[in-house]
């Protein structure tokens, strides 16, 4: 599980927390500051109980922590049995525990999708456990018959951030005084690299986060917010099947409300943007994030309905083009493709930038990477050629319906 307190949505990983909208770097008075001088490992790993306390102060020529806490290092803890839910009794709710069902049902239909399309290929799971509070459960197929990598992740965790996390996370909070704050935050992330070029490649990402009141203000207002995503990165185009896809997201949207659509569609369009490329990732879905405005049960409704819609999005497209015959060309430009979606997640994917920075595990933080790819000097399709209409659209998004 990594939780920088200052980074934001992590697009190929559940266990991001934090708002893109707010994303500040780490100051000489943060505890990951700490956390990196002293352990090489980041605030996920620090237990720090309700009665910890931080103060902080300068003086002309320096900045000190002084930090009265019990601090430990904690490591996640692999586990030979799914247990039936990852909440303690103390950490129950019926949001949290209705959101833990949604995101484990998702996650196993979402697999059984995954391995009848495939046929030959499993899911690997890894079952962990947090001693700080939660867990998660892994699923990797690897080299299968239809998907080169797929990975299909949830997590459940929970316990206390310091308030330079919860700064970092609203940006409404600035005037928060210090004190740790109890956290909550559960989500599904899976992103599907299939072997034919022809098949588009998949990331869906879902999530729930609170915040209790602070220690040191009781009866403050408890703040909470969902976010995520489907998106689909295609190497070549079949305009019919991006219209699909994106016709189940839009449908998806306007069951709760006509706006959604377009202001989503628009929102994943700018965050997976290269901007060294000046091209975006593939063509799109939907993306939101730090979404509150709403009844909360009208948006865990809105977020079962997205993840429920993954598999009527994307498995008829699979079954389409995954047999279909292709050249070592084709191959070649999935792969420079491919290219562009490892320099996204490594370059401007927050989560997975601050997880190589600060010492997380790697299996996790790479995980969405795709097993091969490739990078060609100074590459340029013919113009008018089908690679050609892919990157084009890349550079210019479209209206799809």
């Amino acid at each position: 599980m990594q939780m920088p307190p200052t980074a934001s949505f992590c697009s190929t990983c559940p266990l991001s927390l934090f708002s893109p909208s707010s994303v500040t770097s780490p100051t000489p008075t943060s505890i990951c500051c700490l956390a990196k001088l002293t352990t090489n490992y980041y605030p996920k790993q620090l237990v720090l109980p309700f009665s910890s306390r931080f103060k902080f102060h300068t003086s002309s020529n320096q900045q000190t922590f002084m930090i009265r806490a019990a601090v430990s290092i904690e490591k996640e803890t692999p586990e030979t049995q799914r247990p039936q839910t990852f909440l303690r009794e103390s950490e129950g709710g019926d949001i949290r525990a209705r959101f833990e069902k949604m995101i484990r049902d998702a996650q196993d239909s979402v697999c059984e999708a995954i391995e009848a399309v495939d046929k030959a290929g499993k899911f690997k799971e890894d079952v962990w456990s947090r001693p700080g509070g939660g867990g998660g459960i892994s699923r990797v197929l690897q080299d299968g018959a239809v998907w080169e990598k797929a990975g299909v992740n949830v997590s459940v965790v929970y316990g206390v951030m310091p308030p330079e996390a919860y700064r970092a996370a609203k940006a409404a909070s600035a005037d928060h005084k210090p004190g740790p704050i109890p956290f909550f935050a559960a989500g599904i992330s899976s992103v599907l690299h299939p072997k034919n070029p022809f098949a588009p490649t998949l990331h869906f990402n879902y999530r729930y986060f609170e915040t209790d009141a602070p220690t040191d203000a009781p009866g403050a207002p408890r703040q909470w917010w969902f976010g995520g995503g489907t998106d689909l990165t295609p190497a070549y185009i079949f305009e019919e099947d991006v219209k699909h896809f994106h016709s189940i997201q839009k449908k998806a949207c306007d069951k709760f409300e006509p706006t959604f659509y377009p202001r989503f569609k628009k929102w994943c369009d700018d965050y997976f943007y290269i901007k060294h490329r000046g091209e975006r990732r593939g063509l799109g879905g939907i993306f939101f994030d730090d979404l509150n405005d709403y009844d909360q049960d009208m948006l865990l409704s809105f977020a079962t309905e997205c993840a429920n819609s993954v598999v009527p999005a994307y498995v008829p497209i699979i079954e389409k083009r995954k047999d279909l015959p292709f050249t070592d060309r084709h191959k070649a430009w999935q792969q420079l493709r491919r290219g562009r979606y490892v320099e996204f997640n490594l370059v401007y994917d927050r989560g997975t930038t601050f997880g190589l920075k600060t010492g997380g595990r790697i299996e996790s933080i790479l995980v969405s990477l795709p097993l091969t790819a490739r990078w060609e000097y100074d590459h340029k399709p013919e113009e008018g050629s089908e690679e050609w209409k892919l990157l084009d659209a890349c550079v210019n998004p479209k209206e799809w319906i």
